[in-house]
């Protein structure tokens, strides 16, 4: 994946309350390179927290890492990804999502993590072991961001305290509303009655407020914020200066562009969350987005270099037709196709004839 940024208009003007930026300079100024986990109810500001917490790290350390658990709202991938991604210049306009090539991903295939809490959670203490077990962290310590998502109740609940007692932070950075019942409990929750913990609980008010000084929740069109990750992602297709200015331009664009040929003998294809009969296969995967994967290293924990779209399948050649920004070097690498839930964006299959939208596609039988 390369570097790209998203052109999007900020509804709001980006407020940072004085306890914000303190518990940022707190962090950051940390004796021992700091792994801060930040986590709170749904639309409380995580992810602006978060790369707000970036950059004032960035004034500290050459280097930043980010594991971003929050496979709907992802801040340098397209959504479906579990992803650590090493950041090293500033960005200064925070409303401005923009995409990075990660230093290790995992194609989790939807945006919930609900359908599979298990391998969700196998993924992230994955990502976290890379992080802590490799040469990455370097001989000073790399600092380390944990965003997570909004999902804080019940199985939710859970799943945050179990990566919290994996990976024993520096710091946590609890974010709350005015709604208590939404609220994570105080302290440090995640800790059995008597256990000491030398973790630095921090806890903040989100940022936007009513007349009364309550916090509220930012609202935003999620599913557009998704949109404009999966539509900058594949704009990758094609070099900068080259004029797509609008979405039309560039349906048509991907409808033109040459797909890559992969043979279907030289990999495998897995469903991710559900059954598909074999006789089936195709016909599932034509038209949609897959994760590119190797999995030479393991099969249970395939590493995803990238997304491509299936734009066709000639079962008389025995190929598949892919459309990816991926490069053709790390593309000879990939050797299974992962089909999720992310779809293909609908302005992408509108105001043109789409080849996503042939039918021309036989069964393995």
């Amino acid at each position: 994946m390369a570097t790209t940024s998203e052109t999007e208009s900020p509804s709001q003007q980006i407020y940072k309350p004085a306890e914000w930026l303190n518990a940022a300079e707190t962090i950051a100024c940390s004796s021992i390179a700091p792994i801060a986990l930040i986590c709170g109810p749904k639309n409380s500001g995580k992810s602006t927290f978060s790369r707000h917490l970036v950059n004032v790290l960035l004034q500290r350390h050459k280097k930043v890492a980010y594991l971003d658990t929050d496979v709907g709202q992802t801040e340098f991938t397209p959504p479906g990804l579990l992803s650590l991604t090493v950041i090293d210049k500033i960005t200064p306009d925070l409303t401005i999502p923009c995409l990075k090539t990660p230093e290790r991903c995992f194609f989790f295939g939807d945006v919930s993590s609900k359908r599979d809490p298990a391998t969700y959670l196998t993924y992230i203490l994955a990502l976290y072991d890379h992080y802590f077990t490799t040469k990455i962290q370097g001989s000073s310590g790399l600092p380390l961001i944990i965003n997570t998502p909004g999902w804080v109740k019940g199985i939710g609940y859970e799943i945050l305290v179990d990566m919290l007692k994996h990976m024993s932070p520096t710091h946590v950075v609890k974010i709350r509303i005015s709604a208590q019942s939404k609220n994570l409990p105080d302290g440090a929750f995640w800790l059995d009655e008597g256990v000491a913990d030398a973790c630095n609980v921090i806890e903040i008010d989100a940022a936007r407020q009513d007349h009364l000084q309550r916090s509220l929740l930012v609202k935003r069109d999620v599913r557009l914020l998704r949109d404009l990750r999966v539509m900058a992602y594949f704009r990758q297709c094609f070099p900068s200066e080259m004029t797509l200015s609008t979405l039309k331009e560039l349906a048509r664009a991907l409808a033109a562009h040459p797909p890559y040929e992969i043979p279907i003998s030289s990999i495998k294809i897995k469903h991710l969350h559900c059954q598909v009969p074999v006789t089936e296969t195709f016909y599932s995967l034509n038209a949609t987005i897959v994760g590119l994967a190797v999995s030479s290293m393991s099969e249970q924990l395939p590493q995803c270099v990238g997304l491509g779209i299936v734009r066709g399948i000639n079962t008389f050649r025995g190929v598949l037709h892919v459309i990816t920004p991926v490069p053709q070097h790390i593309l000879e690498d990939v050797d299974m196709l992962l089909q999720g839930f992310i779809q293909i964006p609908t302005s992408l299959l509108q105001g043109c004839i789409s080849p996503y939208m042939s039918a021309n596609v036989l069964s393995t039988n």
